[in-house]
């Protein structure tokens, strides 16, 4: 298996061919693959930190964080993705460990939530979060809050 490269991001540092890449990587699968109709590009990309796992120079995997405060009172996670030929590799637990070390490394914040597709919370709890509240629908797809710290 080959590791993947962490590239941690603003959004003024982006290369247009890497927000095209994650752009594309993130319709790909929320949109396409989970056959989901909804807004992604959202407004937020902004203000976020960028991960972006690669291999071979092509993003594979990527999350955007958040600063405490900007979506939830604590250092929030969103837009977990790995590409579907990649996911038998183990890149979502890299990209997950490199948005943590990120997230205190450029924040100094040890809380994390994020809002989970509730089939994927055992992956979640491996890294240490916990189910918090009930779950609810988000565009139409089952999710719960989790948080971490």
């Amino acid at each position: 298996m080959e590791q993947l490269q962490i590239e941690v991001k603003t959004f003024d540092h982006l290369h247009i061919e890497e927000l095209y890449d994650l752009l594309q990587l993130r319709s790909e699968v929320f949109v396409v693959e989970q056959d989901c109709v909804y807004q992604d590009i959202d407004g937020k990309d902004r203000e976020a930190l960028h991960i972006l796992g690669k291999k071979a120079g092509k993003i594979v995997a990527y999350t955007r964080c958040f600063k405490p405060g900007y979506y939830f009172e604590e250092a929030a996670i969103g837009r977990v993705v790995v590409k579907d030929s990649d996911r038998r590799f183990g890149y979502g637990h890299e990209i997950m460990k490199a948005s943590e070390k990120a997230i205190w490394q450029q924040f100094k914040a040890e809380n994390i939530r994020l809002s989970a597709q509730q089939y994927l919370t055992r992956f979640y709890e491996s890294h240490g979060y916990q189910q918090e509240g009930e779950g609810y629908l988000e565009d139409g797809i089952p999710h719960i809050s989790m948080v971490k710290g």
